[in-house]
């Protein structure tokens, strides 16, 4: 009796899938459906609302320069205070702009694999709707008939359970199928609507990008207006000059205790472990530069009027472009002084070592070696500096000498 209730079942639900109009022909009854599922486009959706957020938060981390000005205008009395602490905030931006950049790139290639998955789903979507169209043409001009052939012609009471079986099968991934296009088409509109929400933030973080380096532009000028204005206010003159001496006084003190420091530790290694210079030509350390802006030697200081001694060679180059290491050394100081801003020292055997300073960003670190012309920093404004530029020095067995004897000009 339940077999004939299976068999009355099967045909009574053909005018429902006829009716369904959104049947497919299966290549074959055990087919699986491509995989989405309620669970696919829960989680989609999730993605979008992420990158709503996340586009919300770009311009609330960005900086605020009207508010570091304030923050900085308390510390103008002590010059080498502020320009530490405005260098600080340089950094700071610095980074969120390369931070900005990843996030751009890592963004371009999420959009490209969304754009691909689209392409993916409106392929799937097109390729079911020609399957839905040929389905229900053929049970148009099949009609009922189709399965009561099925079930009586069947030879045996056996053959026509399995014949009932397998229009409930077809039923079945029938609805299958359905559902398949259902999600389909929900995941078309979810892939749409996440480029928007994608191209949106991408937009957003390029703008970001664009505001801060607006940002770091205008606190380097804010920098030097302010030591330009300090150093050139005759109440101040005097004390301008003591502080620059100072500041000179304190990188040779620095840069000498670093040639101690060298020293001693040589002196504890081999002599055939210690790095020799062979007497080659210096790579020129910024490719990019565009003028010497202050050369070697005795020379009248820009701003603060005076004769002054000028222990290298300034080439002004634009902000962020490559600083590389004029010969091959070994690195033994990458640091942070308030005159310097951001320098290197690179040893390169019997008593030279070449100097890069108030560089943006140091890509080397103490104990590296490095070879000729490799990328070490980037140009920038840190420190004691009124512009972008490399203020490069050559220091042989204790003293300064001119770049020019190590350069081609």
């Amino acid at each position: 009796m339940k077999q004939w209730r299976k068999i009355l079942c099967a045909v009574l639900c053909i005018p429902v899938i006829v009716q369904a109009a959104f049947l497919f022909i299966p290549a074959s009854i055990d087919a699986q459906a491509s995989g989405l599922t309620n669970d696919s486009i829960k989680q989609k959706e999730e993605e979008i609302e992420n990158a709503r957020e996340l586009k919300n938060k770009l311009q609330s981390n960005l900086t605020d320069v009207k508010k570091i000005k304030e923050e900085l205008e308390a510390s103008k009395n002590d010059l080498t205070a502020y320009v530490t602490q405005l260098d600080g905030q340089l950094k700071t931006i610095q980074e969120k702009i390369a931070d900005l950049k990843d996030k751009i790139a890592e963004k371009e290639e999420e959009i490209s694999v969304t754009e691909q998955e689209l392409e993916v789903a409106v392929e799937d979507q097109e390729n079911q709707y020609d399957a839905m169209k040929k389905r229900i043409k053929f049970m148009y001009e099949k009609g009922d008939n189709l399965y009561m052939e099925l079930i009586f012609s069947s030879s045996s009471f056996g053959e026509m359970l399995n014949k009932a079986e397998y229009i409930e099968m077809l039923s079945s991934y029938d609805r299958k199928m359905l559902d398949e296009y259902v999600a389909t088409r929900k995941m078309i509109e979810l892939y749409k609507e996440q480029l928007e929400e994608d191209r949106a933030y991408l937009e957003e973080a390029r703008s970001g990008v664009e505001q801060e380096e607006a940002s770091l532009g205008e606190l380097i000028d804010e920098k030097e207006r302010t030591i330009t204005e300090v150093s050139t206010d005759i109440t101040n003159k005097e004390a301008a000059i003591a502080e620059y001496e100072a500041d000179i006084a304190e990188q040779n003190e620095t840069i000498a205790a670093l040639e101690k420091a060298v020293a001693e530790e040589k002196a504890k290694l081999a002599e055939e472990n210690n790095l020799r210079y062979d007497g080659g030509i210096f790579s020129w350390p910024a490719p990019s530069y565009t003028r010497i802006s202050d050369d070697y030697g005795t020379r009248i200081h820009p701003i603060l009027g005076v004769e002054q001694f000028h222990n290298g060679v300034d080439m002004a180059a634009p902000g962020g472009s490559p600083i590389v290491a004029a010969y091959d050394g070994n690195v033994v100081a990458s640091d942070y002084s308030g005159s310097m801003g951001n320098y290197i020292m690179i040893d390169h055997g019997d008593g030279l070592y070449t100097i890069y300073m108030h560089a943006s960003a140091l890509y080397v670190s103490k104990g590296d070696f490095v070879t000729k012309g490799q990328n070490i920093a980037a140009v920038g404004s840190t420190g004691r500096s009124t512009g972008n530029h490399l203020h490069f020095s050559v220091r042989l067995n204790g003293s300064y000498v001119s770049p020019w004897n190590y350069l081609s000009k």
